[in-house]
């Protein structure tokens, strides 16, 4: 690992901040706690309501932790097709005896009321999803002692987070579950992306800033394989959704090694941008004809998705995961560190590691 990331953590594991509930002060604690970085997601709170979290992470560890925020988005040019998609969903409200939520609800996540707190009361580091800070709200944040990242799902995204002056680039390849970091939304986006270890090659020898890879992680060999593609820490978010810690509701975590999910795709159906998760009956019904609308289709879906998950149905929940969802392990997150640490040392004294046995 570079120096800069290791004086922030001892180990090359971080915990992605996985918004809507899941990436709570104990889960973040926990990893932290064991040597990692963990991660709180501001996304789809306040302000107040990610202040409130940091203080709480603050009481369960001393250890650096991260905070993630999404970026504002532009505004959105298919509000026809938002008012379609809302008439096709009126049989899922009808279903599960709600409303439909305002597609109008806000497209900045509060987001400057939320780096006004994160300048105020600095943590260790923020991370940055849907888009590249300005160059002066990098710079605020460095003079207040935060190490920043921003997530690049491309080289040209990763030489804009360099030139905008992170101090580090998540390279999240299309195995990832969740949204896809995309700094523009098009439709080009929707599962074209580049595959983790080729993206991380390239991106190493476009930038010379510290690489977190992101995307499909599950194991210690794998946390091997990105580091000897050229990055410095793996991200893990659907390795941690199954821990006891994560806030994801259990039908969620049910449904990572559940027979009855079998594969993973990257949709707009829940939130109008490309988001990978498992294929469910929502999934496969309404991700045809979902419009790229994002936040506007997350609104929208937001009582749904609320709905389902409170009635234990997790055929129309946003059941986010990324591709080796199935490799799973319900492991406490303090443990789970250990064992990937434990696979990766294994990894890389392998024979074929050291050249023997050839």
């Amino acid at each position: 690992m570079s120096s800069a990331l290791t004086d922030l953590f001892p180990h090359p594991i971080v915990q992605a901040p996985m918004a809507g509930g899941v990436s709570v002060p104990e889960l973040a604690a926990a990893v932290s706690e064991a040597g990692g970085l963990g991660f709180l997601a501001a996304g789809y709170k306040t302000a107040d309501g990610m202040y409130q979290e940091i203080k709480q992470l603050r009481g369960l560890t001393t250890r650096p932790f991260g905070v993630n925020l999404f970026m504002p988005q532009p505004e959105s040019a298919e509000t026809g097709a938002v008012e379609v998609y809302a008439h096709q969903l009126a049989g899922e409200a009808a279903w599960y005896e709600t409303e439909l939520g305002d597609p109008d609800s806000g497209r900045d996540d509060g987001y400057d009321a939320k780096l006004a707190v994160l300048l105020d009361n600095p943590v260790p580091v923020v991370s940055f999803h849907f888009g590249v800070p300005t160059a002066q709200a990098l710079e605020s944040l460095r003079r207040a002692g935060t190490f920043t990242l921003v997530t690049a799902t491309t080289v040209d995204e990763a030489v804009a987070v360099e030139r905008a002056g992170a101090d580090a680039v998540i390279v999240q390849g299309v195995e990832a579950g969740g949204h896809q970091g995309t700094h523009r939304d098009i439709q080009e986006n929707d599962g074209s992306g580049i595959g983790l270890l080729s993206l991380v090659a390239q991106v190493r020898e476009a930038v010379s800033l510290p690489l977190v890879a992101a995307g499909g992680i599950m194991r210690g060999s794998q946390i091997a394989a990105v580091l000897a593609a050229g990055a410095d820490a793996a991200q893990l978010g659907t390795a941690f959704l199954a821990t006891p810690e994560s806030g994801a509701a259990a039908v969620h975590k049910q449904a990572l090694t559940d027979p009855l999910f079998v594969r993973t795709e990257l949709t707009r159906a829940f939130s109008g941008r490309p988001a990978r998760g498992l294929v469910n009956r929502f999934l496969r019904e309404h991700g045809p004809y979902a419009p790229a609308a994002y936040p506007e289709v997350h609104h929208l879906t937001s009582p749904l998705r609320k709905a389902a998950a409170k009635a234990g149905d997790a055929q129309g929940m946003a059941l986010w995961a990324g591709q080796g969802h199935r490799m799973a392990r319900d492991l406490p997150a303090g443990q789970l560190v250990e064992v990937l640490l434990a696979e990766l040392d294994a990894a890389r004294t392998a024979p074929g590691e050291r050249g023997e046995g050839r």
